[in-house]
């Protein structure tokens, strides 16, 4: 049986499988938000910061959706979801899935919200990142 914070990583997914990334209603005020590698690397903080990180990805391509391939619970705070991000390129019309197919998103949760949210484009950057090993853009693992 699934836990809270699955059933809670698995509603954010079905958002943003439908290309839906609007809502941060699932997110703490002071959420940590990262991506590692890809086009826009960096590190925001806040709401405000990680719609500023999202919106820099987004608004080069059109129709970004991220399905779950699969997701694991690392312990009480922690769920890893193995995606698949797909979208074109507006201006080049390049597919995302391209150049990207197996990437992979960590959700830490505390108290029913997300508070950090790690984006992976290379899935095995991630799971080097599990390890303990730091990555650009990150004060910690």
């Amino acid at each position: 049986m699934a836990s809270t914070n699955v059933d809670l990583v698995r509603s954010i997914l079905v958002a943003w499988e439908r290309g839906d990334y609007s809502s941060a209603a699932w997110a703490h005020y002071a959420i940590e938000f990262v991506i590692v590698g890809g086009p826009t690397p960096g590190s925001w903080t806040g709401l405000a910061g990680m719609a500023e990180g999202y919106s820099a990805f987004l608004e080069v391509w059109d129709d970004v959706r991220t399905k779950a391939d699969e997701y694991r619970e690392l312990d009480a705070e922690r769920v890893l979801v193995l995606v698949h991000t797909s979208g074109r390129g507006k201006t080049s019309g390049v597919e995302l899935g391209q150049m990207w197919t197996k990437s992979a998103v960590l959700f830490h949760i505390r108290g029913g919200a997300v508070t950090r949210l790690v984006v992976y484009w290379d899935r095995e950057r991630a799971f080097g990142g599990l390890a303990g090993a730091p990555e650009a853009g990150s004060t910690r693992p």
